[in-house]
């Protein structure tokens, strides 16, 4: 017989270039298992499709058999040559593939000879059989479940689940973004120049073979800006253009304008900048630590008599845990269109950003006039997480400064990979941990640090750490706790904030000693999650109180609607009956504070018009990212002001219309631009109301109509305070937080002990958050938000070189999920009878929440590898770090075949 197959593991499962594939074809002599002819191929693994021809060769004659297959092994690891990448891959993880490819194609063959001959041929064991079939993309299902309000008002939209009011329009691509504005004439395209080192000392520039290309205009450097080159929040500069040294390998050092985006980039090329390597070069938190290279302060909080503590417990456990970085990876770019308008250093500046009123005060800073001489438009931002802040500030100060230099309109739209080179993302984190515990599961004493990744400059880093601290007791209750968080100042990009802002990072290694204590007491997880859980109104380690009857509501909620129980065993019997596949299980639960740590943080304004024809234009300070924040602000209106929701429309933030309008960050823009709406809609409908009283079955047009002729102001502006937040880092307490929320997650996963590949099986989640404004928009946050915290935990990975050049420039390196790692079933329960007192309708602000429930998915695959171990009699402590990639699988799945490596 002839035997033919093909084997392929990547990154993701679909749309991806292979880590390593393989093809591979036996032919036996007639009616034996007397190899007459083999083809071995491999492809991925080098630059090029290689053929183990020797091994072949040596192999034929042989027998389809054991002693064979160890052979094989052997030889074609021989002649299979991996060297070092290039590209920061490890090649341990390939060379198992190698091999573990072959014990696949040896398994295939000897179960089809037993279909052939069952007589002669026994096949292989029943518990082999389920790795023969590959994992299969289906499409998932969902389930979300809201509760309906059925005595509210039929006009009321507020609590139903109303569609994104752009939806349609992204989905056929008519939403308009900084790209698709329409050309100004005589417009300009930048590109910039970037440092190719990440420390050294700029000797010269020469720009004279870019000023030679065609259609160049001229080249941008920091002699070119007129004001503020150096923006300081903090001691560390952060910077428009380097001026005589580079500190990270993508720092903007000059940019080209010319007549289109093709002539500025070729020209961009030509510019030859000299340098002097300084040192030291520190790329890592290891690195930093060695050089004593951080950005102060150092952060502490403490609570309880630690170190006494420790010397009343059973058992002490000490560990650390790796989280990597996270791309942003937002569908637009870093975007700006700046358009001078020719009098009075006025400038129009178009740009995807979260914060306009920023944008405004950096670009005015650096073209030397007053902020009321530029205005900035925001309609919509395709995506940002965090990632358009100080640094969209930055880039729109380098297209303004061009701008003015030639008084023409500059367009600066980034690459995919210049994005990724010049913006950073989410900070790495190294969390080392002390835990002392009672025997029954008691947790009585933590003592963890933080380190966390901040790049060359201060940037959110510093607020990154102090978050990290103040959320990483997570839902548990530790009587004592020391916890220290230290930002690290190393040569890379600077780091800053993403959806979730340190939460993700030390929540995790919070649940990575939770996990490792289970293991030392023989106790399950989620046992002791629940013996420390927060049971009462308790204070937090800052002293904060708060009430968690929520979050063990969200506990049991999705202990029942998962079946955990009953699936758990479920899994145990899978694991029994597989050897080279198995399945884990985990429920997670959350505690996520909601706040932003002071009151001028969280203030709001908003300004309503209605028209004579009755139509209403409103506008607020908050920013349209995909969260549907405009929708929310519509239904807002809706209710206030008693009209259906076509009535309104929402045109664009501007710095015009709303000034000084804080950030959209930190899942806080509905909360605050709610308040300050509906204050405005109030207003209006107060003075509204003597009309309202004399006509009463007058129509909205007819109150309208006559509120003109009265002569009554049909324009008004609403204004939210803040929450009254604090934190005292000297005493470490505080009230940081308004309120918050609460979530448990249960993932169930399937891995391939052989390739380390992964399928999601199933996702529960039952989250807490208030009264919801609008559960459609909500659910989707959450859902979105869970994937992408599956994308932070499992796969995102970033990889630089030792020089500290990023090798993950776009999609083809760097992989985010996509419809194949969604849960095969995923439900979305929103948690019952549940209200907010400090939030507009009762609601709670969702859109960083979810994020960190996508770690239920990292501890069903620990789950899962632990099965594996524990069935090998391998080492039951065993660290695992993020991304848990299918590299760590495989190689927490050690075997024959991880030996011979």
């Amino acid at each position: 017989g002839e035997y033919v197959s093909a084997f392929r593991q990547a990154p993701r499962r679909e749309n991806a270039l292979p880590i390593t594939n393989a093809g591979m074809r036996v032919l036996f002599e007639e009616d034996t298992d007397i190899i007459k002819d083999l083809s071995i191929f491999y492809g991925g693994a080098v630059s090029t499709t290689i053929s183990a021809e020797q091994t072949c060769w040596t192999l034929i004659g042989r027998r389809w058999n054991e002693q064979m297959l160890d052979e094989a092994c052997r030889l074609v690891l021989k002649e299979i040559a991996l060297s070092g990448s290039a590209s920061g891959e490890k090649i341990d993880y390939k060379k198992t593939l190698v091999v573990s490819f072959f014990y696949r194609f040896f398994l295939e063959v000897l179960q089809s000879l037993k279909t052939t001959d069952p007589c002669h041929f026994p096949g292989i064991p029943m518990e082999y059989t389920s790795v023969l079939q590959d994992f299969k993309t289906r499409m998932p299902q969902s389930i979300q479940i809201y509760q309906a309000k059925p005595s509210q008002s039929p006009q009321d939209p507020v609590g139903r689940p109303v569609m994104h009011q752009s939806g349609i329009k992204h989905a056929t691509g008519e939403a308009v973004y900084i790209d698709d504005l329409p050309s100004v004439d005589g417009e300009l395209f930048l590109a910039v120049v970037t440092s190719s080192r990440a420390h050294a000392k700029i000797v010269s520039i020469d720009t004279s073979e870019a000023l030679k290309g065609p259609g160049v205009f001229d080249v941008i450097t920091a002699h070119d800006v007129p004001a503020t080159n150096e923006f300081y929040y903090s001691d560390d500069p952060e910077l428009i253009f380097a001026r005589n040294k580079v500190i990270c390998v993508g720092q903007i050092v000059c940019a080209v304008v010319a007549d289109s985006d093709v002539h500025a980039k070729r020209a961009a090329a030509k510019v030859k900048i000299e340098y002097e390597v300084l040192e030291p070069v520190i790329l890592t938190i290891e690195e930093a630590i060695k050089h004593n290279s951080f950005f102060e302060p150092k952060r502490k909080l403490e609570q309880g008599n630690v170190d006494q503590s420790f010397e009343n417990v059973d058992n002490i456990i000490e560990g650390e845990i790796r989280i990597g970085g996270q791309e942003h990876f937002y569908m637009e770019t870093q975007s700006v269109l700046a358009v001078p308008k020719g009098e009075d250093k006025e400038m129009d500046v178009y740009v995807s950003t979260q914060h306009p009123a920023m944008i405004q005060e950096m670009v005015a800073a650096s073209l030397g006039v007053p902020a009321n001489r530029i205005m900035c438009h925001v309609k919509r931002v395709g995506g940002a997480f965090g990632g358009k802040l100080l640094k969209a500030g930055l880039l729109a100060s380098v297209a303004a400064v061009a701008a003015n230099k030639t008084s023409r309109a500059v367009r600066f739209i980034l690459s995919r990979g210049d994005d990724m080179l010049i913006t950073g993302g989410r900070h790495p984190f190294v969390g080392k941990y002390k835990v002392g515990f009672m025997n029954d599961g008691r947790i009585r004493a933590v003592d963890t640090k933080y380190y966390i990744n901040g790049g060359c400059s201060p940037d959110e880093s510093v607020l990154v750490a102090e978050v990290s601290l103040l959320k990483m007791d997570n839902a548990y209750k530790i009587p004592n706790l020391r916890c220290w968080a230290y930002a690290c100042k190393t040569n890379l990009p600077s780091n800053t904030a993403f959806r979730g802002f340190g939460f993700p990072q030390s929540a995790l290694v919070t649940e990575t000693w939770i996990t490792e204590v289970a293991d030392k007491t023989g106790l399950s997880p989620e046992k002791i999650r629940e013996i420390n859980m927060y049971k009462e109104n308790e204070q937090t380690h800052f002293k904060q109180k708060l009430d968690p009857q929520n979050l063990i509501r969200c506990w049991n909620e999705c202990m029942e609607k998962s079946a955990y129980y009953r699936r758990k065993t479920a899994v145990n019997e899978f694991n029994k009956q597989n050897y080279w596949k198995k399945k884990g299980i985990a429920l997670v639960p959350m505690k996520f504070p909601f706040g932003l740590g002071s009151r001028y943080l969280s203030q709001a304004a908003a300004l309503v018009h209605i028209y004579t024809d009755g139509s209403v234009l409103l506008t607020h300070g908050g920013i349209e990212m995909g969260q549907g924040i405009h929708t929310k602000m519509i239904q807002v209106a809706s209710r206030e002001l008693n009209i259906p929701m076509s009535c309104i429309h929402f045109c664009e933030t501007s710095t015009t219309t709303v000034p000084n309008a804080c950030a959209s960050a930190g899942s806080a823009g509905t909360d605050v631009n709610g308040m300050a709406v509906k204050d405005a809609c109030q207003t209006l409908l107060k003075r509204l109301q003597p009309i309202i009283n004399k006509n009463p079955k007058g129509t909205w047009n007819d109150w309208i109509k006559e509120a003109f002729e009265q002569s009554v102001s049909l324009s008004a502006t609403g204004y939210f305070r803040g929450y009254s937040e604090n934190m005292d880092w000297e005493k470490g307490e505080g009230q940081p937080f308004t309120y918050f929320l609460y979530g448990a997650a249960c993932s169930e996963v399937e891995i391939n002990c052989l390739t380390g590949d992964h399928k999601n099986l199933r996702t529960d989640i039952v989250m807490d958050i208030g009264c919801s404004i609008n559960p459609a928009v909500d659910i989707g946050q959450i859902e979105g938000a869970f994937v992408q915290g599956i994308g932070l935990y499992t796969m995102e990975e970033l990889k630089y070189s030792p020089e500290g050049v990023l090798y993950t420039r776009g999609p083809d390196q760097y992989k985010i999920p996509a419809v194949c790692d969604i849960p095969e079933q995923f439900s979305v329960s929103l948690l019952s009878s549940s209200s907010n007192p400090y939030a507009i309708y009762a609601s709670k602000g969702i859109g960083e929440a979810g994020l960190f429930l996508g770690c239920s998915v990292f501890f069903a695959l620990r789950d899962a590898v632990t099965s594996v171990r524990n069935e090998r009699g391998l080492k039951k402590t065993f660290a695992l770090n993020s991304p848990l990639t299918a590299e760590q699988i495989r190689a927490g799945c050690a075997d024959e075949f991880t030996e011979v490596v």
